[in-house]
């Protein structure tokens, strides 16, 4: 006798595809169910009125192996599965029709054997065939794809399914296998190999199953195949020891019928995974190695009570040490993990703050940074200083250059810092190319510090060999003081160090910020001026130096303020560009510029004034905007725009290729273009074939004492050269020339001498309104009229 029909993994009871989404499975289902409860019910006759012979009982296992065997044939025919999933069932259809043979073998030798039906065994050739099935099965549940894990974790794993497999195994063995062996009326050898391949099964699925992250084969019927097998095993054995051969009865017609009823809905639940009605599954493969454990605690707590120690016992015993060292190997997995996971989670949040507190580009401290120190220094009552570090020029690096060697350079000033700093103080990157140090203590010297970091500078630095200078503004933070008061103070002081001329150091001392307060409001005022019409052109004419006669007149601009009177440009002029006003109030100058000169050509002929000028600066040419707002202003006022000629100095040529476009955009338009203030930059000879100039404008640091005769003549000759080197080389590249600053009748004589055919001064005509303008235009008609 033997009592099974079982199938792979037994596992955790799991939420169970019902067949409702599919008639045919729902089918299967229901002729499985009432093969089970035909098998129960004759059961419960045969005990108690007598229902035929007990080999009846045979019959009903190999009935519902059949409905399973046609139920997965079905599947394989009906629905499309993933290869996978299809090499699994079908590796199970051969499995369960196996079994099915070998239960139908059964059946049909206790029916010919019907006398013997309670003490004979299995014949030999159907616990093959069965046996086949179990090996079948457990090596389909094998070849079902999992997760690998890589690393310590695939050793997790395994010491995982390892322990879980053993324990398990511990359990069912001791109250199972082993109370079957010793059991008084025991049972066949072929039976209790049966009920073993059925545990392995059982077994091998269970732990196979947590821990398949989903695929192709629906976990729900795996868990539903291992409690086919594993259930009915279970069961069996218990009755087995428990009520001896009487048992084959009830295991044989009740129990074991359960086992195609459990594989009809395994069936159904990959029919409707593979419909798209896949549910949700959580993952308990976690739980499985610690409920593992526990079941080894089972055999040890019942030896412990007194049970008999048998050599099944023995070797259950023997087991249940080797999980507990497999689970001491797995706890020191665990712990390295661990070990290593804080490590890296410690490195994370150093690398973290770091990223939070440093600059990305130099590694020096950030703003935050030095904030927080600043501020832990002065709420320590610590005599704090900062230093305040601020390029000069350094935007002409970068349009000249690129951004890259600009990068280059800020990296290198910042090793620069960190050596001169050292461990003194905190070098910071605050923004840009702004630099901070702060020293905190009575130690270091803050201007000792600030000029050896000066010297440093005067030496080429970066892979480029650039050299950089820097204006320094050194700030105490006293009695007092917050953290913006002392910025604020370091601020000002570098302020007024690039005001005294650049690449110094200036301390900062009570009332310094006055002017430089002063200069910030008179920006606010001017963008007022600019919405109240306070601002107004003047023009300074040019003339012809033969017959002073106006050939054109250069754009200036005023202000008349309301409450100050009248503002100098050298005053106002600087704060426009620091604000960027300078923008909005060239853009004014433009217009009225081109306005004016379009009403004079009109009042007095397009001859009488053949060009007006005005001064652009290097923020106006960097504005992407400029030569729309200049072709604007031209075809508003109707002036042609070669009558306009807009005035550029060396330095704003030099500020990069987007000056540059718009400089030659401008020359394609007609627009002519003047050097103004030539000759007092580095690069005039070169700038004057690389920029498309037309006119060049000689500075008047060149007029000043040219006409001085002290009866030397070499002296005379050197005071003129530079006037001269400039109106030879206007003449071989074809450019007009203009001396500026023309205060006398004698430096009109010489320049005339040298060459050139106009000049502007205070001494030829003075800036004047519009209307002055026209008074000399009006002038200058009549006297061409009489002449006439």
């Amino acid at each position: 006798m033997t009592g099974e029909a079982l199938r792979p993994t037994a596992g955790p009871a799991v939420e169970v595809a019902g067949a409702g989404d599919c008639p045919a499975a729902r089918r299967y289902v229901a002729a499985t169910v009432a093969v089970a409860l035909l098998g129960t019910a004759w059961c419960a006759a045969s005990f108690t009125v007598g229902a035929g012979t007990e080999a009846i009982a045979y019959v009903f296992v190999p009935a519902g192996g059949a409905l399973v065997t046609t139920a997965v044939w079905h599947l394989l025919r009906s629905v499309g599965l993933d290869p996978v999933a299809r090499r699994f069932w079908r590796a199970l259809l051969v499995a369960t029709a196996a079994i099915t043979i070998g239960y139908g073998w059964l059946a049909v030798d206790m029916l010919t054997h019907a006398a013997q039906a309670r003490t004979r065994s299995m014949p030999l050739p159907a616990a093959a065939c069965v046996a086949a099935g179990f090996l079948l099965a457990s090596w389909a549940v094998a070849r079902v794809p999992v997760v690998q894990p890589g690393g310590t974790e695939r050793w997790r794993v395994l010491l995982d399914r390892t322990i879980a497999f053993l324990g398990c195994a511990t359990l069912l063995c001791y109250a199972g296998l082993a109370p079957m062996v010793d059991a008084s009326e025991p049972w066949s050898r072929q039976a209790m190999a049966l009920v073993g391949l059925a545990f392995l099964v059982a077994l091998g699925a269970a732990t196979k199953v947590s821990y398949v992250a989903g695929g192709p084969v629906d976990r729900a019927a795996l868990r539903l195949i291992a409690a086919s097998g594993g259930v009915t095993a279970g069961i069996v054995a218990v009755l087995a020891v428990r009520f001896g051969y009487v048992a084959g009865i009830p295991a044989q017609a009740v129990v074991m019928p359960l086992t195609p009823v459990l594989a009809t809905l395994a069936v159904a639940a990959q029919w409707r995974a593979s419909l798209g009605v896949r549910r949700e599954d959580r993952r308990s493969g976690v739980l499985l190695p610690y409920l593992a454990v526990l079941a080894v605690d089972v055999p040890l707590l019942a030896v412990a009570f007194g049970a008999p120690v048998s050599w099944p016992v023995r070797v259950v015993l023997v087991t249940a040490v080797l999980v507990t060292a497999l689970v001491g190997a797995r706890q020191f997995i665990a712990f390295q993990e661990n070990a290593r996971l804080l490590r890296s989670t410690r490195l994370q949040e150093e690398r973290l703050q770091y990223e939070v507190s440093h600059d990305g580009l130099t590694g020096l401290a950030n703003r935050a940074l030095f904030r927080d120190r600043l501020a832990a220094a002065l709420a320590a009552a610590e005599p704090a200083t900062v230093l305040l570090v601020d390029l000069d020029d350094f935007k002409t690096v970068n349009d000249l250059l690129g951004h890259e060697v600009g990068d280059r350079l800020l990296v290198s000033v910042a090793g620069l810092l960190r050596a001169e700093v050292g461990d003194a103080g905190l070098p910071v990157r605050v923004a840009g190319d702004e630099f901070a140090v702060l020293l905190t203590g009575v130690a270091a010297d803050p201007e000792e510090l600030a000029g050896r970091l000066l010297a440093a500078l005067g030496h080429p630095i970066s892979e480029h060999r650039l050299l950089v200078q820097a204006s320094i503004g050194i700030a105490a933070a006293g009695s007092g003081a917050t953290v913006d008061s002392a910025l604020r103070d370091a601020d000002v002081a570098m302020y007024t160090a690039k005001q005294r001329g650049k690449a110094g150091f200036v301390r900062y001392t009570d009332g310094m910020g006055e002017p430089i307060l002063a200069h910030m409001q008179l920006g606010g005022e001017l963008r007022r001026a600019l919405d109240n019409d306070e601002l107004r052109v003047v023009y300074q004419p040019i003339l012809r130096l033969a017959d002073s006669r106006v050939v054109g007149v250069e754009a200036l601009v005023r202000w008349q303020h309301p409450t100050r009177g009248l503002v100098s440009p050298a005053e106002f002029i600087p704060a426009a560009e620091r604000t960027g006003l300078i923008v909005a109030l060239g853009r004014f100058v433009l217009r009225e510029t081109c306005r004016q000169a379009a009403a004079w050509a009109a009042e007095f002929g397009p001859d009488a004034l053949p060009e007006a000028g005005l001064n652009v600066s290097a923020r106006q040419l960097h504005d992407p905007d400029f030569v729309s707002d200049v072709t604007a202003a031209l075809a508003d006022s109707g002036l042609p725009c070669e009558r306009l000629v807009l005035e550029v100095t060396e330095s704003a040529v030099l500020r990069g290729q987007q000056v540059s476009r718009t400089l030659f955009a401008l020359d394609r338009l007609g627009i002519r273009l003047s050097l103004d203030d030539f000759g007092t930059g580095e690069s005039s000879l070169s700038l004057l074939r690389a920029f498309p100039a037309s006119v060049v404008k000689l500075d008047k640091s060149f007029v000043d004492g040219i006409e001085i005769d002290d009866g030397l003549v070499a002296a005379a000759d050197a005071r003129q050269a530079v006037a001269r080197a400039v109106i030879q080389l206007a003449r071989a590249l074809g450019l007009e020339t203009v001396a500026e600053g023309v205060e006398n009748a004698a430096q009109v004589a010489v320049l005339r001498e040298l060459g050139y055919t106009r000049g502007q001064g205070y001494h030829l005509a003075r800036p004047m309104s519009a209307d002055g303008v026209s008074g000399l235009l009006a002038r200058q008609r009549a006297v061409a009229a009489v002449d006439g």
